[in-house]
């Protein structure tokens, strides 16, 4: 689709003289419920699947369907869908860091006392700088004709075509209904979620153990040399794979491949006489081995491979990211030029407020940093330092997202560069220890915050510039948005460590764990260095055999195998979606529907798992504080065909609904929702 901004004589879908309800407390009340609900839902899946989702679309199907029913405007809607997806951005910053405090240790524990606070800091600074930044290169950005902007000429497009958003609507909250009670159902055991097998070591390997062991060891005893997973019955996991597609998934899933067909039980086998005595000679004893295996040795080899999949995700970007540093500095001094305005559609913020408020966040970040490293000289100079940088980051951030959208910025790239930077200027200041390791993530969250909100904010923006919303109004709402999701995910964060803890298989968070590996390494000295190294060198022979993202294959390294067994199952049900689709003779508009409904029944599905999970992790974690189960428990999970049934059951509805909602040939075509 060719975005309207090619038309040199380009005008608002609402022409800037027309005057319509647009900040309404309607539609502020409802932007604000959504980017809390849909901001917790990214929490979620960021920790479980280490990825999240853009909250656009559905922001944008949501805000369209309530407010339609209230008979409110299309600049309500623009303004609900703005403020609501903000909090998906801030989700992903701190899904990325915060829980990095936890896992390297520098935070004693994770509750209202001794995280709130800090977090909220941390994000409302992170993310309050993000959006006086793109306040300042909003004007330049959005009118760029090189930059097209995919995702927000979607989301524009979505709002025109408001006939279409009752069955678009539909679509998403039975699907969220029904992707919630499949989970609940597995969490209370009505059937297994997950099961593992255990794969014992068979006469030939205990031969070959036998004739290498040293003399006087133990005889090894028949036991397990790795597990296997089956697929979790996910609907979120699902969801995922259909959204990334069945090359992606295929990916990450040979990443967990790797990890649990070779590495686990290579090491099993070898570490055998070893390992005999803590394994038992009992299945459960191999499988708890098994399990170290992979988490000690093996996934620092993941650390590895991840440090090198972002790095080579930034040199594949290099030239957008050198375009950005030099536009930067060009944007500002356009937009200082021209920044008031007395038209609607372009009237931002007030720029002594701009400037004010940046005053305001730098002084609010020497403090922070003050409070984490201890140090005077040391917070204004990690303040000033970060300023900058958060500065071109953010640049950088809102031109990579006019270029590709922000479902693929990359987030965790960006902050794996600033966690260097950081760590290596908190070593040469001579800080070591727990306050260098603080004040090393403190800077990463600040930055990761920002630039995920600058690129959501900008997003957010040029589909207002299409729709003629009012840029002031909509940054009114985003610091809005701000403020409430800063205040308000802690409390997600809290549930989700309560009931499963940081780092374990149920919450594997691994974009924390990299930058805690990191921040470690380099401040603290506490990094396992050899086995990183050789992830390192792993992520390198990805490279040299051209394979298409070290990064996600190295994230599936990292995440249990039953999460990438699932998003590759239902990456394979995208194919076989857009097999019979190919195959049905359809034409560009009725393709063009297939896929929307695909990404809204893959989204309903993701957003209900995440909702609900989030409820039942508050009851894991009221159970753990009681000492008695709260939910109950049912007893018919012994069986695994139930199981086969539920995933039987959610291929057909993802691979049928879509197929069912191609409507007729002679319709117009939607427009096509870019996630």
């Amino acid at each position: 689709m060719t975005p309207p901004e090619t038309d040199k004589k380009f005008r608002s879908y609402v022409p800037d003289k027309t005057d319509l309800r647009e900040f309404t407390i309607r539609a502020v009340l409802l932007g604000l419920v959504m980017t809390v609900v849909l901001g917790a839902a990214n929490l979620y899946l960021g920790l479980r699947a280490g990825m999240t989702i853009a909250a656009t679309y559905p922001a944008a199907v949501i805000g369209m369907a309530i407010l339609r029913l209230m008979k409110g405007s299309i600049l309500e809607e623009n303004m609900a869908r703005t403020i609501g997806s903000i909090g998906e951005s801030v989700a992903a910053g701190a899904v990325f860091t915060i829980p990095a405090f936890v896992l390297s240790g520098v935070w004693p524990a994770f509750d209202v006392a001794h995280g709130y606070w800090k977090s909220v800091a941390l994000m409302a600074v992170g993310g309050t700088l993000g959006i006086l930044f793109v306040t300042l290169l909003r004007r330049v950005m959005v009118e760029d004709p090189d930059l097209p902007f995919p995702e927000s000429v979607a989301a524009s497009e979505i709002h025109k075509a408001g006939q279409q958003g009752a069955r678009a609507a539909q679509i998403l909250f039975a699907n969220m209904a029904l992707g919630a009670t499949v989970y609940f159902l597995g969490a209370i055991n009505v059937f297994a979620a997950s099961r593992d097998f255990v794969v014992k070591v068979g006469q030939i390997g205990l031969s070959m153990i036998k004739l290498t062991r040293a003399p006087g060891a133990p005889t090894v005893q028949a036991g397990a040399m790795s597990t296997f997973s089956a697929p979790a019955i996910s609907p979120a996991y699902l969801g995922v794979g259909y959204i990334i597609g069945p090359r992606l998934g295929a990916l990450n899933f040979a990443g967990g491949v790797f990890a649990w067909g070779l590495l686990v039980p290579l090491l099993a086998f070898f570490l055998g006489p070893q390992l005999a005595g803590s394994a038992g000679g009992t299945e459960e004893g191999w499988a708890g081995v098994a399990g170290a295996i992979w988490y000690h040795i093996v996934r620092p080899i993941a650390v590895g491979g991840m440090m090198v999949g972002a790095s080579y995700t930034l040199f594949r970007m290099r030239k957008n990211l050198g375009l950005g540093m030099k536009r930067a500095v060009a944007d500002l001094k356009k937009s200082a030029s021209a920044h008031e305005a007395t038209g609607r559609t372009q009237r931002d913020l007030n720029s002594k407020v701009v400037f004010g408020g940046l005053g305001v966040v730098f002084l609010c970040m020497i403090a922070l940093y003050l409070y984490f490293a201890g140090e005077i000289s040391a917070a204004v100079l990690a303040a000033a330092v970060m300023i900058v940088l958060g500065f071109f980051f953010a640049a950088v951030s809102g031109n990579l997202v006019g270029m590709i959208g922000s479902s693929n910025n990359p987030i965790s790239g960006l902050t794996l560069c600033t966690v260097v930077i950081a760590a290596l200027l908190m070593v040469a200041l001579g800080l070591r220890g727990n306050a260098g390791i603080s004040a090393v993530l403190g800077v990463a969250a600040v930055v990761c915050v920002s630039s995920a909100v600058a690129g959501e904010m900008l997003q957010d923006l040029k589909a207002g510039h299409i729709l003629g919303g009012t840029p002031a109004k909509m940054q009114i709402g985003d610091l809005m948005g701000i403020a409430v999701s800063s205040m308000a995910l802690f409390f997600p964060l809290m549930w989700l460590h309560r009931a499963y803890t940081f780092g374990t298989p149920q919450l594997s968070a691994p974009q924390a764990g990299l930058m805690a590996s990191l921040a470690q390494g380099i401040v603290g000295g506490a990094m396992a260095w050899p086995l990183v190294v050789v992830g390192i060198l792993m992520g390198f022979g990805l490279i040299l055999v051209e394979v298409k993202s070290p990064m996600l294959f190295s994230v599936g390294m990292y995440l249990p195998l039953e999460t990438t067994f699932a998003i590759f199952v239902g990456g394979l049900f995208r194919w076989v979606t857009d097999k019979l689709r190919d195959k049905g003779g359809f034409n560009d508009a009725q393709k063009a529907r297939i896929e929307n409904a695909g990404v809204l029944t893959a989204s309903g599905l993701i957003a209900g798992e995440a909702l609900c999970g989030l409820v039942v992790a508050g009851f894991r974690a009221a159970e753990k504080g009681k000492g008695h189960a709260i939910l109950p428990d049912a007893t018919w999970s012994g069986t695994p065909w139930l199981s086969i049934l539920v995933l039987v059951g959610l291929a057909a509805l993802m691979i049928r609904l879509p197929l069912k909602n191609a409507g007729r040939p002679d319709e117009p075509a939607p427009p096509t929702a870019i996630m």
